[in-house]
């Protein structure tokens, strides 16, 4: 049976990351990076699809958890009726590719506590079923071109090896230590580290790094945990930032709605951008638009919504029938199809998010302005194309709004690269280009029965993306177009305080309706009613949103209000980035949403 969502814990290195389940199991865990085929994939199945768990023998009759410091080392204790343990789990910095390490501690803190090591790996999302063998000191395990080493003091016996389990006993004050080591088949392993010594790199590496927020207001605990989350699901030797480390996570238990969100969106890129350099991160943002700028150079007619963490082009999708999924909800993918679709607001972003670096004086590149004037000579021709928008239906093109004013986004930022920043382009032209798309938006993309943005033109329905209207600097807040925009999406999409993206429509975007509300959503809702002067209202509202965070502080996707569950990929990145950028919004009297709408 799948445990809750929010039962999982995040460790990681900046190259990949685990879940740790509250009853010890690690459950999911792809090596040696984000995107690379899970060796434990019980998240998508059950304990055969792969798993590594450490927990007591005897009946638990309480669980606590949480990070030690501001760090990423997990530490979670078990109580029984014989004594008390703390299983600490971390990743220790990876050396380079070809070696990952995962460390478990089992320290004894009361009494006398017998405790099992279950390991079963399982390569290629469970496919492969590994050779498993007891070693001196250990156990390995071999299967194509993976290979995994295990060093422990326990001696482990094997199951018709396939896989590893052993019982041990910990008494208070004693650590029995456990190293596993991914590395090639053939190659070497690495040779077992010191956990000790390892443990207190790792505390004192994340601490560190969690020291240099300068975010000072209140909900400082849950904005440096999200940043800690955003700086793990960072891949280090790029700085590209995957939207979550999961795979087809559902948006609905049983639901087709499962993707693969192990890449980087070029739509995360101004939200993202704004929670690092304002809470301080600056190596952290002109990484992440040094990975941008790879990933975009080139032609504009190959020009994607997602890249691979290195900037990978073709992410091609595909089923992994083998795999159950979570809860029984099928298909499970691996790679997402939307990398072909075309999403005419990726330009708009991309556009903003460069306009953000000048405007936070991050450091200028030498060519980002000559890529960005090739895209806006593709973008001049194509600006008026339907497309799949911003959530990458599939179901048919359509002139989404949304899409219509990051086209403008576009337009507006190349005028004030010219005018704020005084480089060079056909300033004339983008202006009335400019001027054309806010009059096309204004014209066909509001109900003015309704008083109301639409989700696409001659549509009635709303959308919460147009919740992006005033805080791109479209419309000022006060406009009496936006006031209603935001009290019908507040009215129409409103589930129990949380934001749906849309109405379920199966005509829209061509799957069956039914997902949780969508939590970044949720919290353009609060910066929305920020910027309209609704403060106490978006305060309490965007506590409520933190109040759906995990014991350990991490979201996931979407939320279901009704059987309060967590829903879709885990942790996602986009909600984190939301709740950031929303605190600063709240705490301060320029925030990231008065940022955006008043220096465009």
């Amino acid at each position: 049976m799948s445990k809750p969502i929010e039962d999982y814990a995040l460790i990681g290195n900046t190259h990949t990351v685990a879940l740790v389940a509250r009853d010890g199991a690690i459950d999911w865990l792809c090596l040696p990076r984000f995107d690379s085929p899970a060796c434990f994939a019980a998240l998508l199945g059950s304990e055969e699809h792969g798993r590594w768990r450490i927990a007591p023998t005897a009946p638990v009759t309480e669980i606590r958890r949480d990070y030690l410091d501001q760090s990423l080392v997990l530490e979670t204790r078990f109580v029984t009726a014989d004594g008390e343990v703390a299983l600490i789990d971390f990743m220790p910095a990876a050396r380079d590719e070809t070696a990952e390490q995962v460390v478990r501690l089992v320290k004894g803190v009361r009494g006398r506590v017998e405790m099992e090591s279950d390991l079963a790996p399982r390569f290629d999302y469970g496919h492969i079923v590994p050779w498993v063998q007891h070693i001196d000191g250990g156990v390995s395990a071999v299967g194509g071109p993976d290979a995994i080493r295990l060093h422990c003091q326990p001696r482990l016996d094997w199951d018709t090896r396939t896989r590893s389990r052993g019982r041990f006993t910990v008494a208070a004050g004693q650590t029995v230590p456990f190293c596993m080591s991914w590395h090639l088949s053939h190659v070497a392993p690495p040779p077992p580290g010191d956990a000790e010594r390892m443990l207190a790199t790792a505390r004192a590496w994340w601490t560190e790094w969690a020291g240099r927020c300068t975010y000072d207001g209140p909900w400082g605990q849950e904005v440096r945990r999200s940043l800690l989350v955003l700086k793990a699901l960072t891949y280090g030797p790029t700085g590209g930032i995957v939207a979550a480390p999961t795979t087809s996570l559902p948006e609905k238990i049983g639901g087709v709605r499962n993707w693969d969100y192990r890449y980087c969106w070029l739509r995360d890129a101004t939200f993202t951008l704004y929670a690092l350099l304002n809470s301080g991160y600056r190596a952290e943002a002109r990484a992440w638009r040094e990975w941008l700028l790879r990933a975009v150079a080139g032609q504009p007619s190959q020009f994607h919504v997602l890249y691979g963490i290195a900037g990978e082009r073709r992410i091609t999708e595909l089923e992994l029938g083998w795999l159950p999924g979570y809860a029984g909800s099928r298909p499970v993918r691996s790679g997402n199809a939307a990398w072909e679709q075309l999403q005419i607001d990726i330009f708009g972003e991309v556009m903003d998010a460069f306009h953000v670096t000048r405007a936070q004086n991050v450091e200028p590149h030498d060519t980002a302005w000559d890529v960005q004037k090739v895209m806006l000579e593709a973008l001049e021709g194509r600006w008026d194309q339907p497309d799949e928008g911003i959530w990458e239906v599939r179901g048919p093109r359509r002139d989404f709004t949304h899409s219509r004013v990051l086209a403008w986004v576009a337009m507006d930022r190349a005028v004030k690269a010219v005018e704020r920043f005084g480089l060079d382009g056909p300033v004339d032209r983008w202006r009335r280009l400019r001027r054309h798309i806010h009059d096309d938006v204004c014209t066909n993309g509001f109900d003015a029965g309704r008083n109301s943005f639409v989700q696409y033109y001659g549509g009635k329905q709303v959308d919460a993306a147009l919740l992006l209207l005033p805080l791109v600097g479209f419309l000022p807040p006060d406009d009496p177009r936006i006031r209603g925009t935001v009290e019908t999406i507040d009215r129409e999409l409103n589930h129990d305080g949380f934001i749906m993206r849309y109405a379920a429509d199966t005509a829209v975007d061509g799957l069956p309706p039914g997902e949780g509300t969508f939590l970044a959503c949720s919290f353009w809702m609060v910066d929305a009613l920020t910027l309209l002067g609704r403060r106490e209202e978006a305060r309490k509202r965007f506590e409520a949103l933190l109040a759906v965070a995990n014991d350990v502080g991490l979201l996931a996707e979407e939320y279901d209000p009704e059987r309060r569950r967590q829903l879709g990929n885990f942790p996602q990145a986009f909600s984190h980035v939301g709740l950031v950028n929303s605190a600063y919004n709240l705490a301060t009297a320029i925030g990231t949403a008065k940022q955006r709408s008043e220096e465009e």
